[in-house]
C-alpha cells in the first residue's frame, strides 16, 4: 500500500521560511516525477512545483525564485523549501507522485497517481 505523509506545515509571518517534507512508504521517490500542489480556501487545487525523473524542476510563476523542490532518494523523501512567504501562500499543501518516469514534469493533477493527505501552511501577520 502506497502512502505519502507530509509534515512541516505551520503558522508563520510574511517573509518567513518553511520546509515541507513528504515521506513515502510502499513507493520509491528515486526516479519518478514528484510534485507539490496546494489548495487555498475557496480555490481549486493547483500545482506549484514538480521534479522530473532526472531532477529537472519546474515552478509556476507565483512561486518561482522563492520555492525549491528537491528529493532525497535514500530516504524516499521529497522536500519543498518555501522562502519569502506571502499571505497568499496560505493553503493546504499536498505532495504527489507519479508512476511514470519522465524527463519533463508537469504540474497537472492527471500526471500523478499517489497523493498525501495534505498539510496546512498559514501565513499571517
Amino acid at each position: 500500500q502506497v502512502q505519502l505523509v507530509e509534515s512541516g506545515g505551520d503558522l508563520v509571518q510574511p517573509g518567513d521560511s518553511l520546509r515541507l517534507s513528504c515521506v513515502a512508504s510502499g513507493f520509491t521517490f528515486s526516479s519518478n516525477a514528484v510534485a507539490w500542489f496546494r489548495q487555498a480556501p475557496g480555490k481549486e487545487r493547483e500545482g506549484i512545483a514538480c521534479l522530473s525523473s532526472n531532477n529537472m524542476p519546474y515552478y509556476v510563476p507565483s512561486v518561482k525564485g522563492r520555492f525549491r523542490i528537491s528529493r532525497d532518494k535514500d530516504k524516499d523523501t521529497v522536500f519543498l523549501e518555501m522562502n519569502s512567504l506571502k499571505i497568499e501562500d496560505t493553503a493546504v499543501n499536498y505532495c504527489a507522485a507519479g508512476e511514470v518516469m519522465t524527463t519533463r514534469c508537469l504540474v497537472a493533477r492527471r500526471e500523478y497517481n499517489y497523493w498525501g493527505q495534505g498539510i496546512q501552511v498559514t501565513v499571517a501577520s
